[in-house]
């Protein structure tokens, strides 16, 4: 697999990192220790400027090139998520509870490796921006980044990221011109009923009854109300009620999730949804609450900075491993945010078969490491080359 040949001496190097950070997992805002470990690193490779603090642990870091130019911006994500870890590895989470179950280890480690490289090369016009993001899986940590002035106070003119693809050919890359990855809304509906004896359902006014008629009737929104063509999930992923065999409770809870690329499409999931709650809750005598919360926008990928991040993918890994037309997917990445703000791309790594993203049995693939760490440098390297001498 072509990758650069002074990224590939350190390979070994990038695995230790990576396997490191996967010991040590944190989450959220809370990257305290992973913050520090890539400090360090970026200290060691002698980068220009580091920046800490931002978005309380995220680290933005600055290497000169030789001569004036613009900034680019690549990003990596470092937080885990609240999952028991069942990889049986020598390495695997030090921490109960909590595991990289998403590779954002290996995203760290990539973009390390790509800043070894281009502290000791900088064969680069302008600067680059390193970007090392807490709490993508929670907390909107690229949004709380743009909203701190990251964009503006680096001066980035374009951003880059890529993830992680399980059981895609290994090595292989990934992208398309626009929407690339849904929207992503979360709601949650509050029953409030009338609880009593289970052998007197009568005298109650049944909360479970009516979530379980909620439920079913969100589930229609998709299949009645929404064109076949139009990309729409709706996915009830709890209800809570009740604690014993003989007692109906006052209360029951549903929480969801919902994944669009079109406001109209998703302003439209908004509306039905209060409709059904009023609804249903006044059919079965409950008070029935629809709690909606907005989340990350639809993640859309500049054209311009897609077709040259492609053309880059395949100088590294060739034409025959790179789809820059890949089908667009239903999960959300809050990377959107800072795509919002600048053009960029963010674009798919395939890292061979594995385990699923979010799957107590995931590990990234320290082989992949290298492709990816190359693939930032060479982007830097063809967006901003230095001047003819």
């Amino acid at each position: 697999m072509p990758v650069v040949n002074r990224i590939a001496e350190f390979s070994t190097d990038m695995a230790q990192w990576r396997q490191h950070l996967h010991q040590h997992p944190e989450l959220g805002q809370d990257c305290h220790e992973t913050a520090e470990f890539v400090a360090a690193r970026l200290a060691e490779f002698g980068v220009d400027e580091i920046h800490r603090g931002i978005a309380k642990t995220g680290i933005v870091a600055i290497i000169y090139g030789q001569g004036e130019g613009p900034t680019i911006g690549l990003r990596a994500d470092m937080d885990a998520l609240p999952i028991v870890e069942a990889t049986g590895l020598a390495y695997a989470s030090a921490t109960p509870g909590r595991m990289h179950a998403c590779g954002h280890d290996g995203h760290t480690a990539m973009l390390l490796g790509a800043a070894k490289y281009l502290a000791e090369t900088r064969n680069f016009a302008g600067r680059v921006a390193l970007i090392f993001q807490p709490a993508e899986e929670t907390g909107g940590g690229a949004e709380l980044m743009v909203q701190e002035g990251v964009m503006e106070r680096f001066d980035i003119a374009r951003v880059f990221a890529m993830h992680n693809t399980p059981n895609a050919e290994e090595g292989s890359v990934m992208t398309a011109p626009g929407p690339v990855m849904a929207a992503v809304d979360a709601f949650h509906v509050h029953i409030r009923g009338q609880g009593g004896h289970g052998a007197a359902p009568h005298m109650t006014r049944d909360p479970i009854m009516a979530a379980v008629a909620i439920a079913q009737a969100i589930q229609t929104i998709v299949s009645r109300n929404s064109y076949a063509l139009d990309d729409l999930v709706i996915s009830v992923t709890q209800i809570h009620a009740g604690t014993t065999d003989n007692v109906i409770p006052d209360t029951a809870y549903i929480n969801g999730t919902v994944r669009t690329f079109d406001p109209v499409v998703q302003q439209m999931v908004r509306d039905r949804l209060a409709q059904i709650v009023e609804g249903q809750g006044a059919s079965f005598g409950v008070a029935a609450e629809l709690v909606y919360e907005v989340g990350y926008p639809a993640t859309v990928n500049d054209a311009k900075a897609t077709e040259f991040a492609a053309s880059i993918a395949r100088e590294v890994v060739g034409d025959a491993r790179v789809n820059a037309n890949v089908t667009r997917k239903m999960g959300a990445e809050d990377f959107a945010y800072m795509l919002n703000a600048r053009p960029g791309a963010y674009l798919f790594l395939g890292q061979g078969p594995s385990a699923g993203l979010h799957h107590p049995e995931y590990n990234f693939n320290d082989d992949v490491a290298p492709v990816g760490a190359s693939l930032f440098a060479r982007l830097v390297e063809r967006a901003q080359p230095m001047a003819a001498r």
